[in-house]
């Protein structure tokens, strides 16, 4: 299988991009679009066994003594989602070398990420094991936060990147927690036996459903967690264009379509699925109408779109799932045409802004017909892709063909899509005239026509809904073999023309509507204006945060007094209340073996008896002593006499790093010394002084005696012994390095991992107050909080982060 081939070129490839980029410029994103290109085009030639049943497999070994494998399984859905996530990328990547100037900055490490997020998605899409599957999915939380905070410089980009991190990454803990519950329960990570054989007796099932959704709403910006998705489009638009129209937000729809043949009839599941679906549907579509921002108006039909395909992957009905497939190839090709439309007058005229756009269509022909035919496709409008799956979706939920769903539950879903697809039609036209239209009151603005290049890109995303419209048989053989998983289709394909149907006739009701809303826009307006103000989700997230904000901060303020003895007290007090109370109680019981008199000695060697000595001499005289430099003196004196005790029982390993340890402690502290006065200024005396001996010595006694009884409790031989045996087998030659880095490699990689995370925050302390910020906006971006009233045109202004 070449798939995991594919996944370390992604990789590769994002090592040596910003190196091309010093190179070649923004021509380098051709080169970073060879690895989604080459990832398309291997599973378009796997597509012939895939959708005949047979999907393309491979596992690795990750954790083999966990029994975690790195499985990887493509089958119809992935089939589909890897055309998004590869195919449409690599598309994007040629984009993005004719929208970057070389001026523009980090554009290395911006292509470098963008790859890393391909591979990322990539392999949340192919994997079958839910603990790779999560790595995956954080890892495109981690990298989107890149994307979508590229220029850091603005307050306003790091914070939708910080918006979109905590959202996503925080609920995506909650699906974590959800994927072990499943795992356990069903006795295999494998997503695919999850799904053939679930584990519907456990009482643990619901649970584990609802915290995978929550996570799986978050990625895909389900409300109330939809906040965050228009936040994000103050990344550059080529990112917007990937992430939110052909990959990112698809994860968890794809995540729900993907256990839903399998848990769909569990309570509750469809309860949950088709409730917040709908509903974000619609007040997705509700919000779009009220966007002067032609990048917003997508994004907030991106929200409402993301609710249909929820409510068709996780319906659990047959048809359902056809129409799924259908709608989710549709969504990825119109919506990404339509942001790289957006990039493109953008990049010529300087302005997003309905209001101030005028004569594009005349002065971009070729551009505005794609953006025509993409908007059509996302209205629902034949003879396109977009049609077909909408056609799909509206049969689906008819009373009487929507499987085991009851006909009030159908006609209420159906009622919903039909709404929100009124909604969707009117802001689909509203794209078109506001990017296009002539306007009377718009002063026309002077720009260069874009080059072919350019425009290449949706032009040819665009055509591919008219051909797939056109020949809606390329994608009925994915949709059925998906559609098989869930149930019988009773032989509904994907096609243009399915009769005289119910669906048909709504979907008249559904064009006739959204013609109507639209034409009556400023009624609309007006109605938006006078309506009242409802809660605001990105409200919520905002005081949410100030909560945790404010309620850590009052913990720490009582709990961290700053006093060192405080701490250390708390420390040993707990260490004696809990495992101390504990072994008291064990030693009155009998239930720890007490170790026979016949094995104390009182020294392996006499020289034991003087280290034993210095340590005990040291200790008493530091504790004693009112001088900090003697202290200081005493107790590193104390640490080498520790040291020595290590190296008369055969571990000078071990004593040389606590002597490098000891000496350079002391080496920081004489430099601390110099800035604190000679004595110490406050002594313990009285009660306080004798409850620290005597707390003190009490941990002193348990730490003893724990460590006299854990010898006589041994019941098993001394691993040790097995570590020699083994150490041959390994190629080295020191046993305590063998140990470090083979039989305990994972304790020393978190070592590593530790020591990398504290580097990294004491060099962001340190170079913090240097990074070069930029407080200005550019001309055309509105500022966060600016709120008009909708206009005479039905446009407004609003901060990016409103629901």
């Amino acid at each position: 299988m070449l798939l995991p081939f594919v996944l370390a070129l992604h990789a590769a490839v994002a090592v040596l991009l910003p190196s091309l980029v010093r190179i070649l410029g923004p021509r380098a994103f051709l080169v970073a679009g060879v690895p989604p290109a080459l990832s398309a085009a291997w599973v378009l030639t796997q597509a012939p066994s895939i959708v005949s049943g047979t999907p393309a497999t491979a596992s690795f070994a990750w954790v083999p003594s966990l029994g975690i494998t790195f499985d990887f399984r493509v089958d119809a859905l992935s089939l589909a989602m890897v055309v998004l996530v590869s195919g449409v990328g690599s598309i994007i990547f040629c984009y993005s070398a004719a929208y970057f100037h070389a001026s523009e900055r980090g554009l290395g490490r911006l292509s470098a990420i963008l790859v890393l997020f391909a591979g990322a998605m990539l392999g949340v899409v192919t994997t079958d094991n839910l603990f790779a599957l999560y790595v995956f999915w954080e890892l495109t939380s981690v990298t989107s936060f890149l994307l979508v905070g590229h220029d850091d410089r603005k307050e306003t980009a790091r914070r939708a990147a910080t918006q979109a991190l905590v959202t996503t990454a925080g609920f995506g803990l909650l699906m974590l927690i959800g994927f072990v519950i499943l795992g356990s329960i069903g006795g295999t990570y494998r997503i695919s036996e999850l799904v053939a054989a679930p584990p519907v007796d456990s009482p643990w099932l619901p649970l584990a459903l609802v915290l995978i959704l929550a996570g799986a709403f978050a990625k895909s910006a389900q409300i109330p967690l939809h906040y965050w998705l228009p936040g994000a489009m103050v990344a550059p638009t080529p990112v917007s264009g990937y992430l939110h129209a052909a990959a990112m937000v698809k994860g968890g729809v794809y995540l729900v379509a993907r256990l839903a043949p399998g848990f769909a009839d569990v309570d509750p599941w469809r309860a949950l699925v088709l409730g917040f679906g709908v509903a974000t549907m619609v007040v997705g579509g509700w919000r779009a109408l009220r966007q002067d921002d032609l990048k917003l108006l997508l994004a907030h039909g991106t929200v409402s779109q993301l609710g249909f395909l929820i409510v068709l992957g996780g319906a659990g009905i047959p048809i359902a799932a056809t129409a799924m497939i259908g709608v989710l190839i549709a969504h990825g090709f119109f919506k990404s045409t339509l942001f790289l439309t957006v990039g493109v007058i953008d990049h010529q005229t300087g302005t997003r802004s309905i209001g101030r756009l005028t004569g594009i269509g005349r002065r971009m022909p070729a551009l505005a017909v794609a953006a025509t035919l993409a908007a059509a496709s996302m209205a629902g409008l034949p003879p396109l892709i977009g049609f077909v799956g909408k056609e799909a979706a509206l049969e689906a939920f008819v009373p009487g063909h929507a499987g085991d769903l009851p006909d009030a539950a159908a006609l209420a879903v159906l009622s919903g899509l039909v709404i929100g697809s009124v909604l969707t039609f009117a802001y689909s036209a509203r794209f078109v005239w506001g990017a296009f239209a002539d306007k009377a009151t718009v002063s026309e603005r002077r720009f260069k026509k874009p080059s072919a290049a350019f425009v290449a890109a949706p032009v040819l995303l665009a055509s591919v809904s008219v051909l797939l419209g056109l020949a809606p048989a390329v994608v009925d053989p994915v949709a059925q073999s998906y559609a098989a998983l869930v149930g019988d289709v009773g032989g509904y394909h994907l096609a243009l023309w399915h009769g005289f149907t119910p669906a048909l006739g709504l979907t008249l009701l559904v064009v006739a509507a959204g013609t109507a809303m639209f034409a009556k826009r400023r009624a609309m307006a007006r109605l938006q204006n006078a309506m009242p103000r409802w809660p605001d989700a990105e409200l919520g997230y905002h005081l949410f945060v100030h909560a945790v904000y404010s309620t850590a901060l009052s913990i720490t303020r009582r709990t961290q007094t700053g006093s060192l003895p405080v701490y250390l007290g708390i420390i040993l007090a707990t260490l004696l209340a809990l495992p101390g109370t504990r072994l008291v109680a064990a030693l009155i019981g009998g239930d720890v073996p007490v170790p026979q008199g016949g094995d104390l000695r009182a020294w392996d060697s006499p020289l034991e008896v003087v280290i034993a000595a210095v340590v005990v001499v040291t200790a008493i005289a530091t504790v004693r002593e009112h001088r900090r430099f003697a202290a200081l003196i005493l107790i590193s004196a104390l640490g080498f006499g520790i040291a020595g005790l290590f190296v008369l029982h055969g571990a000078p390993d071990l004593a040389l790093t606590l002597v490098l340890v000891e000496t350079l402690t002391t080496i920081i502290l004489v430099f601390v010394l110099r800035r604190l006065p000679a004595t110490f200024s406050v002594r313990p005396n009285g009660w306080s002084k004798r409850l620290t001996l005597l707390l003190c010595s009490a941990a002193g006694t348990f730490i003893a005696v724990s460590l006299w009884l854990m010898t006589g409790a041994r019941t098993a031989p001394t691993i040790s012994t097995g570590f020699t045996d083994l150490a041959e087998q390994t190629g080295g030659h020191n046993l305590v390095n063998i140990i470090l880095a083979d039989f305990r490699a994972m304790d020393t990689f978190g070592e590593i991992v530790v020591l990398a995370t504290s580097a990294v925050a004491v060099a962001s302390l340190v170079l913090l107050n240097r990074r070069d910020r930029v407080v200005e906006e550019p001309e055309d971006v509105e500022e966060p909080g600016d709120r008009d009233t909708v206009n005479e045109e039905g446009s407004a202004r609003e901060h990016q982060g409103q629901p």
